[in-house]
């Protein structure tokens, strides 16, 4: 007759020395990872020692109650471990060293009372030792509970099947020695099953080791193994339930019963032969068995990681990564070990017969020689494929099983191009701007389904990166197109100011020809509006607005430069107040156009009869230039909203609108602002602020002193 508890610990035993083994091979010297090999091999002692107790008739033996006092200590010092990981893994709580050492001090007493059997009961008549394990089976299941607890959501899933291994084995220990303590024996049966239920939890300890690499266990089960053990237990499950089925048919089937059941199982075992010899239903459980039982081929976390810092390296022109499109190449090429690839972009180019067209053309390359002339029509099945299906293209297999590609024909191009390996779709907002062709891996590999997402994700990215690329190249030649217009404008509004003065010298040549004081200050209008064309000449040739040369001058000189540049229009401009000895460091001449722009304005804003005051200060450290008229002054909207922005003018046809604006961007240049105040109907007050030269100013203090 068979002895059930030798059994039944003797398969405890096997499973969980199986689990060691598989553990201290795949161990990588990390603690959590050596304390679940720990807790294995002891419960694999006790295990043998249950068995053995088990083939001896239930003596009394102390080495069986102080092996699974020593098995249950080694669980709780796992539990706790991976409990501080829960926690964050950085300081061991207040809360969690007072746990620790309450279970310390329970199996400690656990095993005092198990050393000396006659303090074993009190006066009560509870046997302690029993009420110990009962402790021991409570405080595992508050590990247990509190490891899901403090585990995040989404790590869960890598722990819920040692929760629930552990968690079973502490609820049965539970229940058989509660049972025990109500009834002042344990029971046989009750104990005998406890071998299997151990048994059973083994499984469910060897997932979540394979689901948590970071305990430096790297355990793996042959994928084959997995798909035909699967495949068998499938069909012997099925086939149960088939005959099953038959049966009832049979026995309810009167006098067809025989009949309807021989067909009925000669049916189902049709059904299981098409199912088992069927391709795509093996693919379909593969691919399942791979996403839902295994861990994952690649380490995203790293893939992610490289894949992202070869995209955006800062070295655009190294030649260890090359340009920015050769990137994206290199970066998905890395992923399946490709040493060369190329990039195809859609392009727009305009044909003599059609209107716009649109094909792929090779943007970049990567270690693979340039393809002259090669091109791929947008309309083309290649680009159509891509564009629906949105799939990695293997050419190897398209070339052993083209069914596979249904309305797939391939470019001639591709023929030319025979190290082709895979065509990798760049996705973008679900629509295929270009793809990528990477060539063969130098060691042979095929490619699975994971392979195939983490190419079309990698894709995506690439795909975003590429057009973000395009969009910023754009971006650059907007931009240095709009500065040129800018400086455009900017040299045809001093243009219309030199044209301006040498008209008012041609209108008053025919009768001031005469007079040599007339003559004079025409020639120096002359000089003057030939040296600034040539520096506005300069500055076009360059494609800068700022082209002179800065100098240290005294602001009370240039005012009155300026204010003798205007006296001959009404209102004569009046310089109120100056102070001397009052130095910047700026391009003069713009300065003085700046100056010349204003006090113009100001005059143009007031009637003949007006007044124009001019008022130069040092305060702080700055000089304060003052430009005020009595004009029709400006609204606050105005000022606000349109005075400071290009094109915006109250003078009709004959302004263009950007002398403020240029005005206050070269004050700004120069470290300085300009600050309007105007009341409409009572006049403006343009104040200029420029930071002093540091060295006068200093001088000028010391002189005051």
């Amino acid at each position: 007759m068979f002895n059930i508890g030798v059994i039944s610990y003797s398969a405890a035993a096997l499973m969980f020395l199986v689990l060691s083994l598989l553990l201290l091979t795949s161990w990588r010297g990390r603690l959590q990872g050596g304390l679940l090999v720990s807790a294995a091999i002891s419960t694999v002692v006790w295990a043998v020692i249950a068995a053995y107790h088990a083939a001896r008739g239930y003596p009394s033996l102390l080495l069986l109650p102080v092996a699974e006092v020593v098995r249950d200590g080694i669980w709780f010092a796992f539990l706790v471990r991976l409990l501080h990981a829960a926690q964050g893994g950085t300081r061991i709580s207040a809360k969690l060293r007072w746990l620790s050492g309450s279970l310390i001090g329970v199996c400690l007493a656990l095993l005092g009372v198990l050393a000396w059997p006659e303090i074993g009961a009190f006066a009560g008549g509870v046997d302690l030792r029993v009420l110990g394990y009962v402790l021991l089976a409570v405080a595992g299941l508050g590990l247990v509970e509190q490891i899901f607890r403090n585990t995040a959501a989404e790590r869960r899933w890598g722990i819920k099947f040692l929760c629930l291994g552990i968690g079973g084995l502490f609820v049965y220990d539970f229940f058989l020695y509660s049972d025990a303590l109500l009834f002042q024996h344990v029971d046989r049966h009750l104990w005998d099953a406890r071998g299997v239920i151990n048994a059973l939890a083994v499984p469910l300890i060897a997932v979540s080791a394979a689901r948590n690499p970071q305990w430096s266990l790297d355990v793996a089960v042959s994928r084959g193994v997995i798909f035909h053990t699967t495949a068998l237990l499938g069909a012997g499950i099925y086939l149960l339930v088939m005959a099953g089925a038959g049966y009832y048919i049979r026995l309810y089937g009167g006098n067809w019963g025989l009949v309807a059941q021989a067909v009925f199982l000669f049916g189902a075992a049709v059904v299981l032969l098409m199912i088992l010899s069927s391709g795509q239903a093996r693919a379909r459980g593969k691919v399942f068995l791979n996403k839902h039982f295994f861990s994952h081929k690649y380490d995203y976390r790293e893939e992610w990681l490289r894949f992202i810092r070869t995209l955006s390296d800062s070295a655009p022109d190294s030649p260890r990564i090359g340009p920015a499109r050769e990137r994206a190449i290199k970066a998905l090429a890395q992923i399946v070990d490709s040493p060369a690839g190329m990039l195809w972009w859609r392009r727009g180019t305009v044909d003599s017969d059609s209107p716009f067209v649109s094909q792929f053309m090779p943007a970049a390359r990567w270690n693979v020689p340039q393809q002259a002339g090669a091109s791929e029509s947008a309309e083309s099945s290649l680009a159509d494929f891509l564009e629906q299906r949105q799939w990695v293209i293997d050419l190897g297999e398209y070339a052993r099983h083209p069914e596979v590609y249904q309305g797939l024909e391939i470019s001639p191009w591709m023929r030319d191009f025979p190290q082709g390996w895979l065509v990798v779709p760049l996705i973008l907002h679900q629509q295929v701007p270009g793809f990528i062709v990477l060539t063969q891996p130098r060691a042979a590999r095929h490619i699975n389904w994971e392979d195939r997402d983490l190419l079309k994700t990698a894709g995506c990215q690439a795909a975003s990166y590429l057009a973000q690329l395009e969009a910023t190249q754009a971006l650059v030649e907007a931009r240095q197109f709009e500065a040129f217009n800018r400086l455009s404008a900017f040299v045809v509004h001093d243009l219309k100011n030199l044209v301006a003065q040498l008209s008012l010298v041609v209108s008053n040549a025919a009768r001031h020809k005469h007079n040599p004081a007339f003559m004079e200050d025409a020639i120096n209008t002359v000089e003057h509006a030939t040296a600034k064309m040539n520096r506005l000449l300069a500055q076009l040739r360059s494609g800068s607005a700022r082209t002179g040369m800065a100098s240290e001058f005294e602001l009370d000189a240039l005012l009155r430069e300026v204010i003798a540049m205007r006296v001959h229009v009404n209102p004569i401009p009046v310089l109120e107040r100056s102070e001397a000895e009052l130095f910047v460091e700026a391009d003069r001449d713009r300065l003085a156009a700046v100056l010349v722009h204003l006090v113009q304005n100001a005059q143009e804003a007031t009637p003949a009869d007006g007044q124009v005051r001019i008022r130069l200060s040092g305060v702080d450290g700055q000089a304060v230039l003052e430009v005020e008229d009595t004009g029709h002054g400006m609204s606050a909207e105005f000022i606000r909203e349109r005075l400071f922005q290009p094109f915006q003018t109250t003078k009709g046809g004959t302004g263009m609108g950007i002398g403020v604006y240029q005005s206050r961007e070269l004050v700004r240049d120069l470290g300085g602002d300009i600050q309007v105040t105007s009341v409409p109907g009572k006049g403006t007050l343009f104040r200029i602020l420029l930071p002093l030269k540091e060295s006068r100013q200093d001088a000028k203090l010391l002189g005051s002193l």
